[in-house]
């Protein structure tokens, strides 16, 4: 096919998805399961489309700001969690901890009077019986929000989104300069840039992994230039928007060495400190464990290998041993990052994020809960190899919404193990092809 022929066609894919994506944003509810797969199954197809040819990188840049802005002005369709960080916000600005409370607490008669934590917005909350969990940086964001539309939630919602947005323009343009420093392709950027789930689920639905993956991109090109200092502040701030980076640490540690580690570590330890000391006291730490112990001992979502103990679970015990299976495979999880952190040293932060993102897909594949932005953090990473297999999984994962068709929640089991059969397949095809070429290399070495 002509080049020009092809560019027509690459941006008349860019037109048809700007329309996609309106209709994802503004009319598609989360139990129009059929109407989201269809609109995501053109947005996706047009996405692998665009990626493979040539066009232009910035034009494609663009289109992936613009996709986001679409949905600027939306109600989050997918995803109820947004409540919970105006709820979280409000008490902030009313000078409350909400690290401390729970929603029902405010439902007492002596409870203090906080604007906007009305009987409607806590019968919205999908988490009325659990503490906050959210990290500090998130919490900030969620305070900025309220302080500037204290009355509106649609308001909150749209200082968040934008917020949200400029991280995600960050991520974008830092992915940019790490494929270039990295020797990679520049246009593998829009791997992730035009990524359907990553523009639904990070700014579309509102979750708080876009400002965690822009920091986390940003230590790493700190790191890439040798500012550890600069690195290690940004890595603090990553995980005071999720505590997600933590499992990433052994592997700056096998990239520094003992010595500058320490610097870097002191570095990331002072800035966490300094987010949590404000609002974190020993109560909050033992609730801050306890909602952590009931996400490893009681929440389960589209998952893998937890799913198969389950069943054999059911088998021997005869009822669902989470609370067993849940601790055990995060301490398989934390084996397994320390055993690839000790391997040998990582001399390059390519290789330094190619096992990040390995130690990720282990996380994910043996967690009990892997919701459909999880997968956006490890998009990112292996956007920097060549590894293809979180795209695959980010076109699949948009499956699990199946579990929202009916006001019963109730999960599509085949559908899952679809998800996972195709993913896993492809894996190993990939891994494959990876070991040929590095033997083929090694003999013509």
């Amino acid at each position: 096919m002509a080049p020009v022929k092809r560019n027509i066609l690459s941006y008349a894919a860019l037109a048809v998805s700007a329309a996609a994506y309106a209709a994802l944003a503004y009319a598609t509810p989360r139990t129009g399961f059929a109407q989201l797969v269809l609109l995501y199954a053109v947005v996706f197809i047009a996405y692998l489309y665009v990626c493979r040819q040539r066009i232009h990188l910035w034009h494609g840049i663009a289109a992936a700001i613009l996709f986001r802005l679409i949905f600027l002005l939306a109600t989050p369709a997918l995803s109820d969690d947004y409540f919970r960080f105006v709820w979280d916000g409000r008490l902030l600005a009313a000078g409350l901890n909400p690290y401390l409370y729970l929603p029902t607490f405010f439902l007492q008669p002596e409870a203090p009077q906080v604007p906007g934590l009305t009987q409607e917005l806590f019968g919205q909350l999908n988490s009325q019986g659990y503490y906050s969990v959210y990290p500090p940086v998130s919490q900030a964001v969620f305070w900025l929000a309220v302080q500037l539309s204290p009355q509106s939630i649609p308001g909150s919602v749209v200082v968040m989104r934008l917020i949200l947005l400029l991280a995600e323009a960050g991520s974008i343009l830092l992915l940019w300069r790490l494929l270039r420093k990295m020797a990679l392709p520049e246009k593998h950027v829009l791997l992730y840039a035009l990524n359907p789930l990553v523009i639904v689920e990070l700014v579309g639905n509102l979750h708080f992994e876009a400002l965690m993956i822009f920091f986390l991109l940003l230590a790493l090109y700190q790191l890439f230039y040798h500012r550890l200092v600069w690195s290690g502040m940004a890595f603090g701030l990553a995980i005071g928007a999720k505590l997600l980076p933590l499992m990433f640490l052994p592997f700056v540690l096998r990239k520094l060495g003992w010595r500058q580690f320490i610097l870097y570590g002191t570095v990331v330890l002072i800035t966490v400190v300094a987010q949590f000391a404000p609002l974190v006291n020993l109560q909050v730490l033992q609730h801050i464990s306890q909602s952590l112990d009931l996400y490893f001992r009681k929440f389960e979502f589209n998952a893998s290998v937890y799913y198969l103990l389950r069943w054999l679970g059911f088998r021997v015990a005869g009822y669902n041993i989470i609370s067993i299976i849940g601790p055990l495979l995060s301490l398989v999880t934390l084996v397994a990052v320390l055993s690839m952190a000790s391997v040998k040293k990582l001399g390059s932060v390519r290789r330094m994020a190619g096992y990040m993102a390995t130690a990720l897909a282990v996380y994910l594949l043996l967690s009990t809960t892997v919701h459909p932005w999880y997968l956006t953090t490890l998009l990112a990473l292996t956007v920097m190899s060549h590894f293809r297999f979180a795209v695959v999984w980010s076109g699949l994962a948009i499956l699990t919404y199946a579990a929202y068709r009916t006001p019963t929640y109730q999960e599509g089991l085949l559908l899952v193990a679809l998800e996972y059969s195709l993913v896993l397949l492809w894996l190993t095809v990939e891994l494959y092809l990876y070991r040929q070429r590095r033997h083929h290399a090694r003999l013509n070495g």
